[in-house]
C-alpha cells in the first residue's frame, strides 16, 4: 500500500489514550512510507495522526469540504491540502488517493465515511483493504452489531470478513499488507474497479 485513507473524529474523546495512538499511528505511516490521507484538520484525533506522520517527515494529504475548513480549523502544515465542494467530493477524492482504509476512534461522520466505503467494496467497486483500528475496545460493539446482521441474513458472510480488525497499529497494517480481495462479481466490469 502506498497511502491509506484514516477515517477518525476532529474530537479528542474523553480517552487521552485516543490522541496517543493517533498519533503513533500516524508516525507509524510515515515510517512504513505509506502516504496518510486524511480529513484535514488540525485537532482532534484527526489532528494527532496529521502531527505523528509530520514529525516523522511523512506525506500527509488533507482533504475537506469548503464549508468545514473553518469549523475543524484546517490544518496548514500538511504537504497537500484539497478543499472539495461537498462532503460527496471529499469522499470520492479520498476515494481516489488510497488503496487502504483504516476507521479509527471517531462519531457519526467516521461512521458514514467508513460504512460507504465499505459498501463500494461490498458492491465490488474498489478492492482495498478494509481496516478497524479497537483501540480500547472502541469498536467492538459494532462490530457485534455487524455480526447480528450476518446471523439475521442482511449481510453476507463473506462480506463481514472483508472489515480487517486488530488493537494494534502493526498487527492491522500486517493484515491489510496481507489482505486477498474478494472476486469481482461478474456484473461489474473491469473499469469499473
Amino acid at each position: 500500500m502506498n497511502s491509506i485513507v484514516v477515517f477518525c473524529g476532529s474530537s479528542e474523546g474523553t480517552n487521552p489514550e485516543y490522541i496517543r495512538q493517533g498519533y503513533s499511528l500516524g508516525k507509524t505511516l510515515a515510517e512504513q512510507e505509506i502516504t496518510l490521507v486524511y480529513g484535514g484538520a488540525k485537532i482532534g484525533v484527526m489532528g494527532s495522526i496529521a502531527q505523528g506522520a509530520l514529525e516523522a517527515d511523512g506525506k500527509v494529504i488533507g482533504v475537506i469540504p469548503d464549508f468545514l475548513k473553518i469549523r475543524e480549523v484546517f490544518h496548514m502544515g500538511l504537504t497537500e491540502l484539497i478543499v472539495t465542494q461537498d462532503m460527496h467530493e471529499r469522499k470520492l477524492k479520498m476515494h481516489d488517493l488510497s488503496d487502504g482504509i483504516i476507521m479509527f476512534a471517531g462519531g457519526y461522520g467516521t461512521l458514514e465515511e467508513f460504512f460507504e466505503m465499505l459498501t463500494w467494496a461490498q458492491l465490488g467497486l474498489h478492492q482495498y483493504p478494509i481496516g478497524i483500528l479497537n483501540t480500547n475496545g472502541f469498536y467492538t460493539e459494532l462490530m457485534n452489531m455487524l455480526a447480528k446482521m450476518v446471523d439475521q441474513g442482511f449481510v453476507k458472510k463473506e462480506n463481514y470478513d472483508m472489515i480487517l480488525v486488530d488493537d494494534t497499529i502493526d498487527g492491522l497494517l500486517t493484515q491489510m499488507e496481507n489482505y486477498k480481495p474478494l472476486p469481482v462479481p461478474k456484473w461489474i466490469k473491469k473499469e469499473q474497479v
